[in-house]
């Protein structure tokens, strides 16, 4: 692997190992998302805990997820989504309208990446009651994120499968990754992939661009590019202007 161009001095506080700068935009076609922790600020799983009192025994397992600690990603978000159970899908709403923000950078990012040809995608170990919405905020027309089971307004403590699959791991990330790129008509090379946690290692490892945002430190060691300060957009530092 070649080492950063010598014209280009990163930032404090952003870490480019491996590349050749700046890169062009263009040349790249798909940038894939994950959501809790990189596209938004807060893990979704963990704050509608804390509406049913457990917040501390669910952030601590999706902890521990994140930092790849726990071997079944699978059996450790239907431990945490059993927790759940019961909550009511107003306090979901609260969630969504009182704590949960679009990070820092994530608008200028991806309006930068669409003005450049990029198709956006969003892969999420997380739910589409929260990923339907922050799609429609950015604009990003393509998704993966898991179901919460609802009966009688409240959550079940179940998922529902679908018909791609049970879970969004980070295997499913990889795979839809890849299929997205194969739909385009795009090499895995010319895909951006931009996450946070273990579980986004995996489309990491076949995207041609890897981005860690404000990860988790094994998740920064694997990744071409790590944001450690500032917000999403500070990745266009190492494109050409034109």
């Amino acid at each position: 692997m070649t080492a950063a161009s010598s014209s280009f001095s990163p930032a404090p506080g952003l870490v480019v190992r491996g590349l050749q700068l700046p890169l062009r935009l263009r040349d790249f076609g798909l940038i894939a998302f994950d959501m809790d922790s990189t596209l938004i600020n807060i893990e979704c799983v963990d704050e509608i805990a804390a509406e049913a009192g457990r917040k501390a025994e669910v952030a601590a397992i999706t902890e521990a997820a994140m930092r790849g600690e726990l071997p079944d990603y699978k059996a450790s978000l239907r431990a945490r989504v059993a927790l759940l159970e019961g909550v009511r899908v107003e306090q979901m709403e609260a969630v969504y309208t009182q704590r949960l923000q679009l990070n820092p950078g994530a608008v200028e990012l991806t309006q930068a990446c669409k003005a450049a040809g990029l198709e956006l995608l969003l892969v999420s170990g997380g739910f589409t009651f929260f990923s339907d919405r922050v799609c429609g905020r950015l604009g990003i027309a393509r998704a993966r994120s898991n179901v919460l089971e609802v009966a009688d307004g409240r959550l079940t403590g179940r998922m529902v499968d679908q018909s791609w699959g049970d879970i969004c791991d980070g295997e499913e990330k990889k795979r839809m990754l890849l299929q997205t790129c194969a739909e385009l008509g795009l090499q895995p090379r010319q895909a951006i992939a931009v996450g946070d946690g273990a579980n986004d290692l995996p489309m990491m490892g076949v995207a041609g661009l890897s981005v860690a945002y404000h990860a988790k430190p094994r998740v920064q060691e694997a990744a071409a590019v790590a944001i450690q300060s500032g917000g999403l957009d500070r990745l266009l530092e190492i494109f050409a202007a034109h």
